[in-house]
C-alpha cells in the first residue's frame, strides 16, 4: 500500500482523529517542534463535500515550503481531483490545527472560516498550478505543483516573515553522488500526523496533525526521480506521514540549507521510508521554471 492519493481517504479519518488531539501532532517518532522553519506552510482547501453547490469545509491537507516571496511549493496529488469551484489556502502558522479549532469553537465553518483565516491573517488564498503531465507515469509522476500568488493583492509575505526555501541547481543531488548525500544532514518538515497506532479492531490510526515539526531523516537511495529516506527510529531518525505530502526534505551541503525533494509516498505505517520527489531535474526544473527563477 503506498501513500500517494492521501487527501480523500486516509487523512480524512486521520484529521478526525487531528481534531479531537492537536496537542499530540507530530509527523512520526523522534520528531520535534519547527518555529524557525517559517517557510514551510500548510495546505489547506475550501470545498463543497456534499455536492450541495455550497463550499461546507475549510480544512488543511497538506505541506509544502515557500520557494519566493509569492511562490508555494508542493505536491500535485495535493492540488488535483478536488470538487469544481474548490478554493486553496496557504497557512505558515506553526499551529494550523489549532486556529482551526478556534474558529469551529466560534461556530464557523466552510466559506466563513476560511473568511476569518484570511481576515486574521492566518491563511492567504492563491492560485494553485500543477505539472500538466502528472499522473501520467509511475517512475516519473511529475507530482510538483505551486500555489501561486503573483495575481494576488494579497501573499504571503503581507501576513508573514520568512526566507524562502533554496531550490537545487540543476543535477545538484546527482552530482553530489550517493555517498555524499549518505554523509549529509537530511531533515524533512511538515504538518501531517503520527505514525500508525493500533486502533479499534486492529486497524492502524494515524492521530494528530496540523502543527509544523520536523525530523532528522537519513539518506537511503538516490534515482533518476526519486530520493528514498530512512526514517529508522533505531539511529535517531523520525520521517513523514499523512498529510506531509508536498512538503520539503531538506539536504545540508557546506552549511547551505537545500530543498532537494518533496514527500511524496513511502510506507503505509509510517516508519520505514520516505520516497520524495526531487526538485534538481530536467522535469523538475521545466514545470518550475515557469514560476521562479531557478539557481
Amino acid at each position: 500500500m503506498r501513500r500517494r492519493h492521501i487527501l480523500l481517504t486516509c487523512l480524512a479519518g486521520a484529521l478526525s482523529l487531528a481534531i479531537a488531539t492537536p496537542a499530540a501532532a507530530i509527523n512520526s517518532y523522534n520528531a520535534s517542534p519547527a518555529p524557525e522553519r517559517t517557510e514551510v506552510g500548510a495546505f489547506l482547501v475550501l470545498y463543497d463535500r456534499n455536492g450541495d453547490g455550497t463550499p461546507d469545509r475549510f480544512d488543511w491537507f497538506c505541506s509544502g515550503a515557500m520557494i519566493s516571496s509569492d511562490v508555494y511549493l508542493t505536491a500535485a496529488h495535493c492540488t488535483t481531483d478536488w470538487p469544481d469551484g474548490a478554493r486553496f489556502y496557504v497557512s505558515l502558522d506553526e499551529d494550523v490545527q489549532g486556529e482551526l479549532d478556534h474558529a469551529a469553537g466560534m461556530g464557523l465553518s466552510g466559506t466563513a472560516e476560511a473568511n476569518w483565516f484570511v481576515t486574521h491573517d492566518h491563511a492567504v488564498e492563491g492560485d494553485a498550478h500543477w505539472d500538466p503531465a502528472y499522473g501520467h507515469s509511475e517512475s516519473n509522476p511529475h507530482d510538483v505543483a505551486v500555489v501561486d500568488f503573483s495575481d494576488r493583492a494579497k501573499t504571503p509575505a503581507d501576513a508573514w516573515s520568512f526566507t524562502p526555501a533554496q531550490l537545487p541547481s540543476a543535477n545538484e543531488l546527482g552530482q553530489l553522488g550517493s555517498r555524499r548525500l549518505d554523509k549529509a544532514s537530511w531533515l524533512t518538515v511538515g504538518y501531517g500526523t503520527e505514525e500508525a497506532l493500533n486502533g479499534g479492531g486492529g486497524q492502524p490510526t494515524h492521530p494528530g496533525g496540523g502543527v509544523r515539526m520536523k525530523a532528522s531523516v537519513g539518506f537511503n537511495a538516490l534515482v533518476k526521480s526519486w530520493v528514498k529516506l530512512a526514517m529508522n527510529e533505531s539511529r535517531g531518525f523520525g520521517g513523514a506521514c499523512y498529510g506531509d505530502s508536498g512538503g520539503p526534505n531538506f539536504v545540508t551541503i557546506n552549511g547551505q540549507r537545500i530543498l532537494a525533494a518533496t514527500t511524496v509516498t513511502g510506507d503505509a505505517q509510517c516508519y520505514a521510508t520516505n520516497v520524495a520527489y526531487r526538485m534538481d531535474t530536467p522535469t523538475a526544473r521545466t514545470f518550475l521554471r515557469n514560476y521562479v527563477t531557478l539557481p
